[in-house]
């Protein structure tokens, strides 16, 4: 037993340690669900539709407030001049003093102090104007509430979008090294039969043609992935760092066609949006019409007004209260041709918001049978790809195999290299398109949740 733990203990030490290195590889990789909160806290549109949301909260309370009592308390302390002439007024002081008629009351105050405050309140009873821009307001909950779903959702696709965008740039750079790597030893091999006369100086030529391409790609490549991970980063806040990619499989959409466009056509929040935009324009145009102009108020207010000082007939003061309580109808009989000018604008805002609402059906329409027909397809695709990628390295391998022995041109595997690498990228594409598909299928239909990344998440491994 000794001498078979003394035999196979290297092994499963070298075993042990692979496995740790790969264990560890594995943790020091990020993962979808990473970014996703990562993104939570350092996204600025996202940061931005919180606060949105936020304000478009305090609209219900505006709406309802339409309706309510406003109450009014104005005050007044300054100077003030006043004088009165009454003419052919009647004058008694019974028993000193009978009826007198043609009398005259004049009073004066000139540069007096003048203390005045008053009370008022009105309560809208009957207002189309007034209705319309409630109905308005909660519109605009509404909308609020459907943009901050979009926000929800947006976080989500942006953050899979940046990820993936990421593994495809590791990918294709990866992809470039290693054919760089196999272009520059094939180039070594193809100098050496140069140098003893087994293969032309084209064959040279075109090799280090095709290396100087391949390192112009990898330059590229890696600014590109540079630029992804500065994205990635400055939508995050997370470091760059190895990306775990999409191995499993991805369901199929469990409904047909019909029922998808249907769910999009019911719930999809950017459609709802524009039914809401369609909605709240032609509330503004009935804001306008002619019925909408007369509104009744109840009314009360409670003055007080006092003046003193001195004037033309000596000293003086003046005190007056007054209390009120009733009902006020206003009727806008002229107003310089405005509110007939804003209903013809609004009508004609009315008629656009209708058609952006008709265009984004389409678009989603479209966009759901793309995604829908994506994800269908989209398994089949990837194993297709994957036979694809197996047959174009099984032809490299054998393409090398037959330059060595002269059966094929330099030319031959360079173009099978490139086919390999072509073949790579395309796999790894399709893989995560497959994501995508669901993801943005599931956001047309209003039905994007966490538990959707999390699932995708599920299926994302560490390849190395």
């Amino acid at each position: 037993m000794n001498k078979i733990n003394k035999i196979f203990n290297p092994g499963l030490k070298l075993s042990a340690a692979l496995f740790g290195l790969l264990v560890g590889a594995h943790a020091a990789a990020t993962d979808l669900m990473e970014v996703w909160r990562a993104a939570g806290q350092h996204d600025l549109d996202y940061n931005a539709a919180i606060a949105g949301h936020q304000a478009g909260a305090s609209k219900e309370e505006q709406g309802n407030a339409l309706w309510r009592p406003a109450v009014q308390l104005t005050g007044t302390v300054g100077k003030m001049s006043s004088d009165t002439a009454t003419q052919g007024a009647q004058f008694s002081a019974q028993p000193l003093f009978p009826a007198t008629n043609g009398v005259s009351f004049n009073t004066s105050v000139n540069h007096g102090n003048l203390e005045r405050w008053a009370l008022s309140a009105r309560q809208p009873l009957i207002s189309g104007e007034r209705s319309a821009s409630s109905r308005q307001l909660h519109l605009a909950v509404d909308a609020s509430e459907l943009e901050w779903q979009v926000a929800r959702q947006s976080l989500i696709l942006c953050s899979a979008e940046r990820y993936f965008d990421v593994v495809m740039a590791q990918e294709s750079l990866a992809v470039l090294r290693r054919q760089q790597q196999s272009i520059e030893q094939s180039l070594g091999e193809i100098t050496a039969r140069f140098k003893s006369g087994e293969v032309p100086v084209t064959d040279t030529h075109e090799a280090t043609a095709r290396m100087k391409e391949v390192q112009a790609q990898v330059l590229a490549a890696e600014s590109a992935l540079q630029l992804k991970q500065a994205a990635l980063t400055d939508a995050t806040g997370l470091a760059p760092q190895k990306l775990l990619r999409p191995t499993g499989a991805i369901s199929a959409p469990g409904k047909n066609i019909d029922e998808w466009l249907s769910a999009s056509a019911q719930n999809n929040p950017e459609l709802r949006i524009k039914q809401t935009q369609l909605d709240l324009a032609r509330e503004e145009a009935k804001r306008y019409a002619a019925l909408a102009s007369p509104s009744l108020d109840l009314v009360g207010e409670v003055s007080h007004e006092h003046l003193s000082g001195s004037g033309d007939f000596g000293a003086a003061s003046n005190t007056g209260r007054n209390a009120l309580l009733g009902i006020q109808l206003t009727i806008p009989v002229y107003t310089g041709g405005y509110r007939s000018a804003r209903q013809g604008e609004s009508a004609a805002l009315a008629e656009k918001a209708r058609n952006e609402y008709e265009r984004t059906r389409q678009q989603i329409v479209w966009q759901t049978r793309s995604a829908w027909l994506g994800l269908t397809t989209g398994n089949s695709r990837i194993d297709a790809l994957a036979a694809s990628l197996k047959a174009t390295e099984a032809r490299l391998a054998a393409t090398r195999l037959g330059h060595k022995v002269g059966d094929r041109t330099t030319l031959d595997v360079l173009n099978a290299e490139n086919d390999a690498a072509n073949a790579r990228l395309s796999w790894m594409q399709a893989r995560i398109g497959l994501v995508m598909d669901h993801l943005r299928l599931a956001a047309l239909a209003g039905k994007l949740e966490v538990e959707q990344l999390q699932m995708i998440n599920g299926t994302l491994q560490a390849e190395y």
